[in-house]
């Protein structure tokens, strides 16, 4: 039973706790009927090992850098129920709260729904939990009692103002009426997941609110704010559900803003693979020079416009004054930027457009890195003098200034939303305009993008690794953590997961093995093809030649590519008779198309789902309702990204050879997913079959190979 490994966790733990999770195990496994799982166990060994041997001080402060624990467990491992056995018992007898973060929504209402209240059924282990998300996820009152007063005149929460109609349509007012009578009904609760209807991007963004537009305990419907009536809990439960973002927004708000206090909290990042991308999704910057003039043409307007209505109070008036010269200095600064830009992009009339300027190394030219500076400049001291318009909003709705209340609180919001976009430029002119210090350098580029206006040019950056990042603002403070997925390492090591997350090379990591019989389950094929995937036209011709041969028989198929291009290619030269049944990406949303996929297998008819990288995760089709797994091609990343680019550059600098170091590792996780996609339980059967004889051909391949599952292999 559970005890063969529990009883070897040494130091710290005590006897009584090692029993409690023993005894836990035991009658969940007893209550569920089951047998125990060799990988579960050791998962809950190796967690308890790690949290149960952590230094404390007197006042309960962690002490040592031992505190992480990384798990890779294979799929049917039983991770999640492996790692709540082993943390709520931990957490709770050392007083510390536990943070549950994953990157799906899917995979937290699974925790809700079924894993937490199943831990509490049948191993005896309740414990208080709530679900945490972000603000945008729920429906705001105030934001859509406002668009629906003006008929959308102003104040859509937009990225770009002028890709969004200024103006709500009729369609649009009685949709928006209509979630309004619904929460106010009671039959809905707010939340955008559990509206009955799915609600586009452009419908739901402006309903909702983020922390400078929302005035909190300011707001008139603040005893009705969905988002605070599902935070209200947060203090109060041992257990908070979250996500990768969410937790990522605590920690640059210092930590303890949104969440628990860090240094008081175990962290579980469960599909831990995505927290790097996450968290460098943090600190991207974007800026379109050409829209944002003519955003602060139009911010200038509704400011006159909040002047004229609330009375042109003299202070007001002077902090809206003083927003007018660095206002038309920023103008130029971006229009000469753009004029800068404009030969390099567009060149002249017997020149193609070039669709993206990177900046080698992510070194920019001096004068591009002045311009940068002075956006820095000048939206820092835009934002400083809005924040003080928004201080006397605040005022106002505290009952202490001298502006109507309804007009303070209408405003509110608008100059928030200011604020943000104002404080999103500044971070890019920082980023754009700074030089990067030691440690891994940031990407910086230009794109080209057609807009109703005609060109633009957005100016992107992104750090190419958030190790350090991850290193201050998380690993330094919290309590302890654990760090699981069922595909963690990379051609088999963990070392490339520990570069990109920030944790020192002597972190615990374990691999746990799937309990599936993959030689027996399953067959990998490398079919014998006369082109190598390096050369696009001709491999493209020989999948589709392929695919036009062995999908005649199909039944249960996910064909998985590396492109958008190959992918409508291939859809096209298919036969008819197949493209019937064919399930692509772009056609339909992701839940859509599983959701048919799932309709016309039940039915007895055959199904094949097109799909790019986003299919090679979060896809469970257990049984007959997945048979058979084509990947066109090895998912190397794109030669041409910005940041995979800026990041070989780096590693090439530093010696070493960011083909093998960077490349293939990514590659091979990637590879790993997808296969990963075939068997969901021990019953399933069916084959993986591999387009790219690079596998076979190219010294890397056996690498590549060699970190897939043990399936059965025919290379012919």
């Amino acid at each position: 039973m559970a005890q063969v490994l529990i009883w070897q966790v040494p130091g710290v733990l005590s006897d009584e706790l090692k029993k409690e999770i023993q005894s836990s195990y035991s009658r969940f496994l007893e209550s569920r009927q089951l047998k125990p799982r060799r990988g579960q166990k050791q998962m809950i060994a190796e967690i308890a090992k790690v949290l149960g041997t952590i230094l404390k001080d007197e006042k309960g402060h962690r002490l040592g850098e031992k505190h992480v624990s990384v798990i890779e467990a294979g799929t049917g491992t039983g991770k999640t129920i492996g790692y709540l056995l082993a943390v709520l018992p931990i957490a709770k007898a050392q007083g510390k709260k536990v943070v549950l973060s994953t990157a799906t929504v899917a995979l937290q209402e699974q925790l809700v729904n079924k894993d937490l209240p199943e831990i509490a059924e049948h191993a005896g282990l309740s414990t208080s939990f709530s679900l945490a998300k972000g603000r945008g996820r729920y429906f705001c009152i105030n934001k859509a009692e406002q668009h629906l007063d003006s008929h959308g005149a102003t104040g859509q929460q937009a990225l770009y103002e002028d890709e969004l109609a200024l103006r709500l349509d009729d369609e649009t007012v009685e949709f928006y009426k209509s979630l309004l009578n619904e929460y106010a009904s009671g039959r809905w609760d707010g939340d955008r997941d559990n509206l009955s209807t799915a609600i586009d991007d452009k419908d739901w963004i402006p309903l909702t609110s983020d922390h400078l537009q929302c005035s909190n305990r300011r707001c008139s419907n603040f005893s009705a704010c969905s988002f605070f009536k599902a935070r209200k809990d947060l203090d109060q439960v041992e257990c908070v559900i979250a996500n990768h973002d969410i937790v990522l927004a605590d920690l640059a708000l210092g930590g303890g803003a949104i969440l628990p206090d860090p240094a008081e909290t175990i962290y579980i990042f469960d599909e831990g693979h995505h927290l790097s991308d996450k968290a460098s999704g943090h600190f991207s910057y974007s800026l379109r020079l050409k829209s944002t003039e003519r955003w602060l043409n139009s911010t200038a307007r509704q400011l006159a416009k909040m002047l004229d209505q609330t009375g042109n109070p003299q202070l007001m008036a002077d902090y809206v004054q003083q927003l007018q010269k660095p206002g038309e200095d920023l103008q130029v600064v971006l229009n000469n930027w753009a004029e800068l830009l404009r030969p390099v992009l567009l060149g002249d009339a017997l020149k193609r457009p070039q669709e993206r300027l990177r900046y080698p190394g992510g070194v920019v030219p001096e004068e591009v890195r002045q311009f940068g500076l002075q956006v820095e400049h000048l939206t820092a001291r835009m934002a400083n003098k809005l924040e003080m318009v928004l201080d006397l909003l605040k005022e106002s709705l505290d009952g202490e200034g001298s502006l109507d209340r309804q007009l303070a609180e209408m405003w509110f919001p608008r100059v928030g939303m200011m604020v943000a976009r104002m404080q999103g430029v500044t971070g890019l002119g920082r980023s754009m305009g700074h030089v990067d210090g030691e440690g891994s350098p940031t990407a910086r580029w230009v794109a080209l993008v057609e807009s109703g206006q005609g060109y633009d040019f957005e100016c992107r950056t992104a750090p190419v690794s958030a190790a350090e990042m991850l290193r201050m603002n998380l690993w330094q403070h919290c309590y302890a953590a654990v760090v699981t997925s069922a595909t963690l390492t990379a051609l088999g090591r963990f070392d490339r997961l520990l570069d990109d997350l920030g944790l020192p090379a002597e972190t615990p990591c374990f691999s746990l093995a799937s309990p599936f019989d993959h030689y027996n389950a399953a067959e990998l094929l490398v079919p014998a093809m006369d082109v190598e995937a390096n050369d696009p036209e001709k491999h493209t011709a020989a999948v589709c030649d392929f695919l036009n041969r062995e999908l005649e028989g199909a039944v249960a198929t996910l064909v998985l590519f590396s492109s958008w291009r190959q992918m409508r290619s291939i859809l096209e030269d298919l036969k008819p008779k197949l493209r019937e049944k064919v399930l692509a990406q772009g056609d339909f949303s992701k839940n859509e198309i599983l959701k048919r996929h799932k309709e016309r297998i039940d039915a007895g008819d055959g199904s094949i789902i097109f799909g790019l990288a986003s299919f090679t995760e979060g896809v469970d089709l257990p049984g007959d309702y997945l048979t058979e797994v084509i990947i066109t091609k090895i998912p190397f990343s794109v030669p041409d990204d910005p940041v995979d680019a800026t990041m070989s550059e780096w590693i090439e600098q530093r010696g070493g050879n960011p083909f093998m170091e960077w490349a293939v590792p990514m590659a091979s996780v990637r590879l790993t997913q997808a296969a990963g996609r075939l068997l969901r339980t021990e019953q399933d059967r069916g084959r993986i079959v591999l387009l790219d004889r690079r596998v076979v051909t190219r010294r890397y391949g056996r690498q590549l190979l060699d970190s897939l599952p043990p399936f059965r292999r025919r290379i012919e």
